[in-house]
């Protein structure tokens, strides 16, 4: 496996599957089977980097005493998002990265064109998740 890089948090089955050195299908034969937690989002499946370590037999990092604290995942949904609006969104994570003193944030951007419909997924610890549904919320009452 590639060494670890800063930020790296969700992860598409292709990504996991280049990081592994495996066939896309590998990898997904290893999630439907249980080998592999993931979670569905849609049609997709996004593997957090924790598990994607564990399952390749790396061990756990000394740095990782953040996974201490809860965290919580949150899926915020948005039916017919204009395809302008759901790029500006795209930016977000991006704008996210933790500063090295701050526990890491894991946001990911998901538009399904054909339904216009985005979702803004954010993993991370309570205190930083709810900060960022604080500006979520704050940027929706301005459009």
């Amino acid at each position: 496996m590639k060494p670890r890089r800063p930020g790296d948090g969700l992860m598409t089955v292709d990504a996991a599957a280049e990081e592994l050195q495996l066939h896309p299908k590998t990898v997904l034969r290893a999630i439907r089977t249980g080998r592999l937690r993931a979670t569905r989002i849609g049609k997709a499946y996004r593997i957090l980097r924790a598990d994607l370590d564990a399952f390749a037999g790396v061990p756990p990092h000394e740095a990782d005493d953040e996974r201490l604290e809860p965290w919580v995942t949150v899926i915020v949904d948005m039916p017919d998002t204009d395809p302008k609006d759901a790029r500006s969104w795209g930016m977000l994570p991006a704008s996210l990265r933790a500063p090295a003193d701050q526990l890491p944030l894991r946001p990911d951007v998901i538009y399904e064109v054909e339904r216009r419909h985005l979702k803004i997924i954010v993993v991370g610890s309570v205190e930083r998740t709810t900060a960022v549904l604080g500006m979520i919320r704050a940027r929706l009452k301005r459009a």
